[in-house]
């Protein structure tokens, strides 16, 4: 080939592979997604803004995202402090706005506003808020910046709201729940009362303070501590003493004091007064340790709060939910606007378990003396009294009890504010129908088996030392059968039997009768123990043990629940205390065969008809149950003393079984049987 042809032919082919490597022009974008750039810069910056608000971090808001106008307009002070502001005077919590994006792309031509539907949610002190509102971004240039900033108004906190408003948040308290029993009778009630109380502003000399702890049969100095709590401001009402609203003598008196005024507000009635005391508790004007606690939860520093009992672990069911209004007060004079309103809720109306008329019987067969007491239903362990003895009148913490007052109850030595059905007590004799019935299941109890018993002293052997077992009477004939143990009460049989049963079932046995477990119920109640450490550390310890004394320690409740499985198969069921639980709650099963039970419950029957609680032997109820007497052991300044027990029910009609026990009856000539005579009366007044 020719040179020159050569030539032209190569530089053709160079021509051709670099026009093949040239990357070709880049095109011009097309419209659709240019517009889904903008609209990407635009919903992100709502986005941006919409965590910002989530958060409540208005002075970012304000810095990067408020456009010049909002800022000129509101400026700092009314969107970052007005905002905080009004959400805290809400108690304003979880606050949640959210908007929809559009589905598809959406043109914001950057000389127009681009606008976003949002919806507002936010928890406050009585209920949620929400509401819709629309977001608004303008396209703007601020310090050489250009993006798209937020067009803002008032509305964004609430609607309704404008420039110079001011905010006021009214809480209407909810009518608080009542308490009744089994038969609808009122245990806890609402009624009419005013409420006493001072301006300090206008209340400010002795001799106002003088002349109203007279008229209120109060303290000064309880006067004094409530002006001086952490929350009064001068022009505040601050609450002295409720007075029933059909006491207008003192009302009278009151209102010709210069200074003070009355609130109408809801007395708390507890028409059955000591009888129920400990159970129900009573309400008070909140604390200012409480108020700090709960001021969250709508409270106010005029509110009444369950202090003690079910009043207090029941607030939230009783308490009810506040009502709020949110009043925009306008600058111009015109009338107020409704921004928001929440009504408030009732409480609820809380049907117990309680016989209350069972529940006084047994609180003034008592006479007023230390002791505590239980009844429960065995086919469902409906809890049907819980009393503890002396008590105090609820109504007189309602109307303001006085300092004196209070300081004579603390000082009683019956100690009326104690709750004795919520400790525990060394159960004594009233146990042994319990071990008998693990020495049964065991097979280490032969029912027809009979032992020789000498003497009203026993020892196994000489390592006990100085240590007996006594019983207190040596007349049985021998030989001496579980039947003539449980009729006679005899201690010795039962340490015997309790060495035969062994420490491991012993204390297997009683854990399955629930010892050491948490009582099941909405009050506390301390747990029943069988020992301090939860072993037996010595056969003494375990015979001691077997009939109620060592360190074991029952609570009175749970005592009367122990006995539940000898009349309906073998089953104690959790104490229920309110009708809305259906079915009862199965707590421990299988305890006691049925052969066994009637075994025990025929001796139960002999040992008020041929044993010592003779007392319980009236004619108009058959009553069986067991005795017990608990010699205090724990503490040098209870030696001496001794506790009577009895756990009776109607063995013709078993609807309840009743557990009494009394402090202090080293003195009575029958013992414990002086306890029996107290439940016989009761059973007897509520034969059905």
């Amino acid at each position: 080939m020719d040179k020159k042809l050569l030539g032209i032919f190569a530089l053709i082919v160079l021509i051709i592979l670099l026009a093949g490597c040239q990357e070709e022009p880049e095109e011009e974008a097309a419209p659709d997604e240019a517009v889904a750039d903008e609209t990407s810069e635009a919903e992100a910056r709502a986005q941006q803004y919409v965590e910002l608000w989530n958060n409540q971090e208005f002075s970012k808001m304000y810095g990067s995202f408020l456009n010049q106008g909002s800022k000129d307009v509101y400026g700092s002070l009314n969107f970052v402090t007005w905002q905080e502001e009004i959400y805290d005077q809400l108690g304003v919590s979880d606050v949640n706005v959210t908007y929809t994006a559009p589905e598809e792309a959406v043109e914001y031509a950057k000389d127009a506003p681009a606008n976003f539907d949002i919806h507002v949610e936010m928890e406050t002190t009585a209920g949620p808020i929400e509401f819709d509102q629309t977001l608004t971004m303008l396209y703007e240039t601020h310090a050489e910046v250009e993006d798209w900033f937020v067009e803002w108004n008032p509305t964004y906190i609430l609607p309704k709201l404008e420039m110079g408003d001011e905010v006021q948040v009214q809480m209407t308290e909810a009518k608080r729940g009542e308490l009744v029993d089994r038969n609808d009778n009122p245990i806890a009630v609402n009624s009419e009362a005013m409420m006493v109380g001072v301006v300090p502003q206008n209340f400010n000399t002795p001799e106002q303070k003088q002349k109203l702890a007279r008229a209120l049969d109060i303290e000064v100095e309880e006067i004094e501590g409530a002006m001086n709590k952490s929350w009064v401001q001068p022009g505040y009402f601050v609450p002295i003493k409720q007075v029933p609203a059909s006491d207008q003598l003192t009302l009278d008196r009151v209102f010709s004091i210069p200074g003070t005024k009355q609130e109408p507000s809801k007395f708390r009635n507890y028409p059955y007064g000591e009888a129920l005391a400990h159970l129900v508790g009573y309400i008070g004007p909140i604390t200012g340790e409480q108020l700090e606690k709960l001021e969250d939860k709508g409270y106010g520093p005029n509110d009444m709060i369950g202090r003690q009992g079910l009043e207090r672990a029941l607030e939230e069911r009783l308490r009810g939910k506040p009502g709020v209004r949110v009043i925009a007060h306008k600058s111009d004079g015109s009338d107020p606007v409704t921004i928001f309103e929440n009504n408030a809720g009732e409480g609820e109306v809380v049907k117990l378990t309680i016989d209350a008329e069972l529940q006084k019987s047994i609180f003034e067969s008592m006479g007023g003396e230390p002791g505590a007491g239980a009844a429960v239903h065995p086919e469902t362990g409906e809890t049907l009294a819980l009393v503890s003895s002396p008590a105090y009148d609820p109504n007189a913490f309602m109307k303001g009890i006085t300092g004196s007052r209070y300081q004579e109850l603390s000082d009683n030595p019956d100690k009326p504010l104690f709750n004795r059905f919520a400790a525990s007590y060394s159960p004594g004799s009233a146990i042994k129908p319990v071990t008998a019935a693990i020495g049964l299941e065991t097979g280490a109890i032969d029912p027809e088996e009979g032992v020789d018993i000498e003497g009203k002293r026993w020892q196994l052997n000489g390592s006990w030392g100085g240590f007996h077992i006594t019983r207190l009477h040596d007349d049985v004939k021998n030989p001496v059968d579980l039947h003539k143990a449980l009729v006679y009460s005899d201690n010795i049989y039962f340490a015997q039997k309790g060495l035969d049963i062994g420490r491991e079932d012993l204390i297997s046995g009683y854990k399955d009768f629930g010892f050491t477990d948490d009582i099941p119920f909405v009050l506390n109640l301390q747990p029943s123990q069988i020992t301090n450490s939860g072993t037996f550390g010595s056969d003494g310890q375990t015979a001691d043990t077997a009939y109620g004394q060592g360190q074991m320690l029952v609570n009175i409740l749970h005592l009367a629940a122990m006995y539940e499985p000898f009349l309906n198969g073998g089953t104690i069921y959790e104490p229920s205390l309110f009708l809305e639980e259906d079915e009862p709650t199965v707590w421990q099963e299988g305890l006691v065969s049925d052969d066994n039970a009637e075994l025990l419950r025929t001796a139960m029957r002999s040992a008020v008809t041929d044993g010592y609680a003779k007392s319980a032997n009236i004619g108009e109820v058959a009553i069986a149950g067991k005795t017990g007497t608990a010699e205090l052991k724990m503490r040098t300044e209870d030696e001496g003393k001794e506790n009577g027990y009895f756990v009776g029910y109607n063995s013709e009609n078993p609807e309840a079984i009743i557990a009494m026990m009394i402090e202090g009856i080293e003195d009575e000539a029958n013992g414990s049987d002086y306890v029996a005579g107290k439940v016989a009366g009761v059973l007897r007044d509520h034969k059905e």
